[in-house]
C-alpha cells in the first residue's frame, strides 16, 4: 500500500479548508478517504453516531458528522451536533485558571486554602499542603475515580456538599507519590474559578472561552443542550447491543466533565490550543507561557504494555499535564485527553509540531472506535504507511471481552452455590452508612430484596444471593454494566459489622466506585 503523505488532503464533502489549498494538497499526495474509515468504524463497533474535527497548519481541514444521532431516526449527526465530551471539559478549567494566573489573580502554586479556606481533605497535612496546581495533575493521594459516587450517576448532592465531603474520602497511597486519576479536585478547581469570578463555572467558561473563541454552539448544561435542535442521544451497551438510553445530568460535577460541543466548534478550540494561546484576532486568549505550562510534563504515569498487535502505539514517555495528558507517537509529543459519560466518549488528540488536531465524538460507549481511527488519521498526516487499526482494535476489543468473561465464568463455577446465608434475609434488610457517601438501604419490595443508593435515585437494584454471605445487585438500570458484589461481615454475636461491595466485572466503569465505600449499620433509635 502506498505511505500516505503529511499533509494529504481529506475527501469528504464537509471540508471548511479553501478549494485550492485542498486541490494543492491532493496534487502532492493519494486522498485519505476518511469517510470511508468513519463508517467502517461506526459498522464495526456497533457505534450510532460520530463527529470528527481536523485541523492542520491553522486550518479546519474537516468538521463533519458521521452515522445518526439517535438509533430509530434517521437524523444524521453534522458537524454542529452537540455531543457531551465529559473529561474533555477538564482543559476548560486548566485554561480558566491559567487566565486567572495571567491576570494575577492567583498562583499555580497557591495552597487551595488561600482560595477555599473550608477546603479539607482527609489528611491536615495534605490539605494545607495542596496547591491549585495539584487540583488539576492527579497526584493528590486519592484513589482511582476516589469519591465518584458523589457525582455519578446523577446525585442530589450539590457542589459544596460533594467539596465538603472530601475531606471523609480516605487517601490511597502518599501525597504527591504517584498519578491517580480523579474527578474530585477538578470540582474543587471549578469553585475557585466560581469564587475569582463572581459567577458560575458554566458563566464563566461562556463568558472567558466560549465567546472569545466564537463557539457559539457549545452549551454548559445538558438541559441547554436538550433544548437545542441539533444534539446527539447517549447510547450504552444492554444485553451487548447499543441502546438509547436516557441524558444523565451532572451540574455538580461541571469542573470536571461540565462541555457539550460540536465539531465546528472544538476545531476552534483546537486551533487556539496548537497556536500558544493565540487568537484569530491576533490577541491571546491566555498567555504563550501559560500554554507552555499546560503542556508540561506534572506527574509522571505509568507506561503499560500494549497486545504484540499494538505495539507500534506503546509510548516512550507518559505523563499528565494541567488538564492535559501527554505521550509521544513515532517520534512526535502527543497531547491529548479522552472523555466518558453515560452513552458519550470523546478524544482530543493534537500533535504539536505537526500543527495538527483531531477530535473525535461518539455517542456510545466505545474507546476502541476511537482509538482506531486516531492512529488511523494521525498516520495519515504524520506519512506513515497506514495499518489497518479498524481491524486490530476489533480483534483486540473481542479477545479482551473473551477473556473477561471466562474470568467471570470460572469464578461463578468456583462459588459454593450449595451455601447459605448466615442469617435469615430479613436480617439483612436496614440502613447502612458510609462516611463519605451517606446512606443506602436494603429493603423487602415485591418479594425481592431491593438495594437503594439515598443520594442517587437511579442506583437501585435488586439482591440475589451469590454465596455464603456475599450477593450480587443487579441494577434496574441495565445499561449502568455495574453490577456489583456486596459482602456482609459479621460481629461474633451473629449481628452485621460491616458491608464492602466492589464490582463484578473489570470493564465496569472506574467511577462506579463501589471499593472504596465502607459501610456500617445504622443502629435504629
Amino acid at each position: 500500500m502506498l505511505a500516505f503523505a503529511a499533509g494529504a488532503a481529506v475527501t469528504t464533502s464537509a471540508l471548511a479548508a479553501p478549494e485550492a489549498a485542498v486541490a494543492a494538497s491532493a496534487a502532492a499526495a493519494p486522498a485519505y478517504d476518511l469517510d470511508r474509515d468513519v463508517n467502517l468504524a461506526l459498522k464495526t463497533f456497533d457505534v450510532p453516531g460520530m463527529a470528527i474535527a481536523i485541523v492542520k497548519d491553522g486550518k479546519v481541514i474537516a468538521a463533519k458528522g458521521f452515522g445518526v444521532r439517535r438509533l430509530g431516526d434517521p437524523a444524521p449527526v453534522t458537524a454542529k451536533t452537540l455531543f457531551e465530551i465529559a473529561s474533555n471539559s477538564k482543559a476548560f478549567t486548566a485554561a480558566q485558571l491559567a487566565q486567572l494566573v495571567d491576570d494575577g489573580k492567583l498562583s499555580w502554586d497557591d495552597p487551595v486554602t488561600k482560595h477555599l479556606p473550608s477546603f479539607q481533605m482527609a489528611d491536615a497535612y495534605v490539605t494545607h499542603t495542596m496547591t491549585v496546581r495539584d487540583l488539576l495533575v492527579h497526584r493528590s493521594g486519592l484513589g482511582l475515580g476516589a469519591g465518584d459516587l458523589l457525582w455519578w450517576p446523577t446525585t442530589t448532592f450539590s457542589t459544596d456538599e460533594i467539596i465538603d465531603r472530601l475531606r471523609n474520602v480516605k487517601l490511597a497511597t502518599s501525597f504527591r507519590n504517584n498519578y491517580a486519576y480523579d474527578n474530585l479536585l477538578y470540582i474543587v478547581a471549578g469553585k475557585i474559578i466560581a469564587q475569582k469570578s463572581g459567577k458560575s463555572w458554566e458563566a464563566a467558561t461562556r463568558e472567558h472561552i466560549l465567546a472569545p473563541l466564537g463557539m457559539d454552539g457549545t452549551t454548559t448544561n445538558v438541559e441547554e443542550m436538550l433544548k437545542t435542535a441539533d444534539y446527539s442521544a447517549p447510547h450504552s451497551k444492554i444485553n451487548g447491543k447499543a441502546a438509547v438510553v436516557k441524558p444523565m445530568p451532572v451540574q455538580n460535577a461541571v469542573g470536571a466533565i461540565g462541555v457539550q460541543t460540536n465539531a465546528e466548534d472544538i476545531a476552534k478550540w483546537m486551533q487556539v490550543l496548537l497556536n500558544e494561546g493565540k487568537m484569530e484576532n491576533g490577541k491571546q486568549l491566555f498567555s504563550a507561557k501559560q500554554a507552555r505550562e499546560m503542556w508540561s510534563q506534572q506527574t509522571p504515569m505509568k507506561v503499560s504494555e500494549p497486545k504484540p498487535a499494538l505495539m507500534a502505539t506503546k509510548p516512550n514517555f507518559a505523563a499528565y499535564g494541567l488538564g492535559f495528558q501527554l505521550r509521544d507517537y513515532r517520534g512526535r509529543k502527543i497531547v491529548m485527553h479522552g472523555g466518558a459519560l453515560q452513552g458519550f466518549y470523546s478524544r482530543i488528540v493534537m500533535v504539536p509540531e505537526e500543527k495538527l488536531g483531531v477530535a473525535i465524538f461518539t455517542n456510545a460507549e466505545n474507546g476502541p472506535s476511537m482509538s482506531a481511527l486516531q492512529w488511523r488519521i494521525l498516520d495519515n498526516y504524520m506519512g506513515v504507511a497506514p495499518t489497518d487499526w479498524i481491524k486490530l482494535y476489533a480483534e483486540q476489543e473481542a479477545e479482551m471481552h473473551k477473556e473477561e468473561l471466562a474470568r467471570q465464568g470460572k469464578l461463578s463455577a468456583a462459588r459454593a452455590a450449595a451455601s447459605k446465608p448466615s442469617l435469615p434475609l430479613a436480617s439483612y434488610n436496614g440502613d447502612y452508612k458510609d462516611d463519605w457517601y451517606g446512606t443506602v438501604s436494603i429493603k423487602q419490595a415485591g418479594g425481592r430484596q431491593v438495594m437503594s443508593f439515598s443520594r442517587t435515585p437511579d442506583l437501585t437494584g435488586t439482591l440475589e444471593h451469590f454465596q455464603h454471605d456475599t450477593f450480587i445487585v443487579r441494577w434496574k438500570e441495565r445499561n449502568f454494566n455495574a453490577d456489583a458484589y456486596v459482602t456482609f461481615a459479621l460481629n461474633p454475636d451473629g449481628s452485621i459489622e460491616r458491608m464492602k461491595m466492589a464490582p463484578i466485572s473489570t470493564e465496569t466503569d472506574f467511577s462506579y466506585d463501589f471499593a472504596d465505600l465502607n459501610f456500617t449499620p445504622v443502629k435504629k433509635p
